[in-house]
């Protein structure tokens, strides 16, 4: 019996020998869901591929694996990914054999699923190379955000990765700049230069930027806000943002 399961808006698979076929495949996950106190061979066999393959995971007790599935998920459920995943260390170079002015997006723990939907809209409009999104702690890029984004997710190339301060030190390294939007900057976002090759960081509502990340950012810029609010819904603010970029860019003939 196959014991793939398709539900109202993710793909699953569970079982053991299932998801370590998935993994060997080079299938793209979302995250592994493992049952706590898990202890046999076989479960330890698909730890080890979890870790070697960096896929997100997490140990949760049986009764939320049994929430997901009635099948025998032998302590596993797998969620599958909407998307596939492509690697920044790959399309940096690619994007300057082009000739382009690179034009990046880095999501800093965006949980909610509907904002990273709506945010990859608005990217695609304004013609982002890349959003690179971390590992864990952001939100499963499944049918419900590739509906907000009204397919952008499957026309973009997403990059996830594990470790941020890795790869924004590598960004960094290939030129570009990185420019944080947080409530904390001194400078307005209409008065940043965007002609130059840039990756752009916005982090949740809640938080913002985490303070590892923006301690790595070249310039910090905000958005003035006038009303009793603080802030912006990040999918709104990142909006206002990008098509700044994109403003700038058209005037010096750049894009």
């Amino acid at each position: 019996m196959d014991k793939r399961q398709r539900s109202q808006n993710v793909d699953l698979i569970y079982g053991i020998r299932p998801v370590i076929e998935a993994i060997n495949e080079n299938k793209d996950i979302d995250k592994i869901l493992l049952q706590k106190g898990a202890r046999s061979e076989i479960f330890r066999e698909l730890f080890q591929l979890i870790r070697q393959h960096h896929i997100p995971f997490q140990y949760v007790p049986v009764e939320r694996l049994n929430r997901y599935t009635k099948g025998n998920h032998q302590g596993v459920v797998c969620f599958m990914s909407s998307v596939v995943y492509q690697s920044i260390y790959d399309i940096i170079p690619k994007v300057y054999e082009e000739g382009k002015t690179p034009f990046l997006l880095y999501l800093d723990k965006i949980t909610d699923v509907r904002n990273v939907g709506a945010i990859a809209r608005s990217a695609e409009c304004a013609g982002i190379d890349a959003i690179v999104v971390p590992s864990k702690n952001t939100a499963q890029l499944n049918e419900d955000a590739v509906k907000t984004s009204a397919g952008a997710l499957h026309k973009l190339p997403i990059c996830r990765h594990e470790n941020a301060k890795d790869v924004l030190s590598y960004i960094k390294q290939c030129g570009i700049a990185l420019i944080g939007c947080t409530e904390k900057a001194k400078k307005m976002y209409y008065e940043q230069d965007y002609k130059e090759p840039i990756c752009l960081i916005v982090g949740n509502e809640g938080e913002g930027i985490s303070p590892e990340i923006l301690s790595l950012c070249d310039r910090n810029v905000r958005i003035p806000m006038l009303g009793s609010l603080s802030s912006l819904n990040v999918s709104v603010a990142t909006g206002i943002i990008l098509f700044e970029v994109v403003r700038q860019r058209l005037q010096a003939d750049i894009f």
